[in-house]
């Protein structure tokens, strides 16, 4: 299966060494470049990509304001978040907005296509130093009454469990003994309940109410 991606940034050359690294990989396809946050919402909604590269700091319209409306309006395709320097404040805005994972700028070839691998396939990846990070920093709903966990069926916590711990979505399918679509359908249903926008997210929420530890957040991954 071919992956469909998106390449944004407003360096050429970037843009340009990122398509030149993806297209010596078979199962990589890439539909699209943008230069900015705009474009890059306008090439998600005419070619549908599964993932789009994301730069965090570009003119017109940011990396963490086009991901937040991207995932709004198409929460099928997943962001990867590029950043020249990994700040808190960008991976915390990234992962609060949506993002399912980010990557310095200077990952090597390899690194780079196991993370869109990941990413396509819905799989959270965060080093415990990240997700301990995350959890103190990105805002997440409170449960109020009978919502988030609470709210959840037996089956839809046991597919956040292994969400959280970074598995994907056929991973779940072959453990829980159920169809793809039926763990699509749950995990969609999950991100609703909970009132999230991201797997990554979803797997925060998890470790923060105990589903699984807060260091082992896509520790399968």
């Amino acid at each position: 299966m071919t992956i469909r991606i998106v390449i944004t940034d407003d360096h050429s050359v970037v843009r340009q060494g990122l398509r030149m690294f993806l297209t010596l990989d078979p199962e990589m396809d890439v539909v699209g470049e943008a230069e900015n946050g705009v474009e890059a919402i306008k090439m998600v909604e005419q070619l549908a990509p599964d993932v789009v590269l994301m730069d965090m700091l570009m003119p017109v319209m940011g990396g963490i304001e086009a991901t937040g409306k991207i995932k709004q309006r198409y929460p099928d395709v997943e962001i990867v978040a590029m950043t020249s320097v990994l700040e808190d404040a960008t991976v915390v805005g990234a992962v609060r907005a949506g993002a399912i994972g980010y990557l310095l700028k200077n990952t090597d070839a390899d690194s780079l296509c196991n993370a869109i691998r990941a990413a396509a396939a819905g799989q959270v990846q965060l080093a415990p130093e990240a997700a301990k990070l995350l959890m103190r920093e990105v805002r997440l709903p409170e449960p109020r009454g009978v919502s988030g966990v609470e709210a959840l069926t037996g089956r839809e916590t046991d597919v956040l469990r292994l969400v959280a711990l970074g598995h994907a979505n056929k991973e779940i399918a072959v453990e829980l003994g159920i169809g793809e679509k039926t763990v699509k359908t749950h995990v969609s249903n999950v991100l609703s309940k909970l009132g999230v926008q991201s797997r990554t997210q979803a797997a925060l929420y998890a470790a923060r109410e105990g589903i699984i530890a807060p260091d082992a957040v896509g520790a399968s991954g």
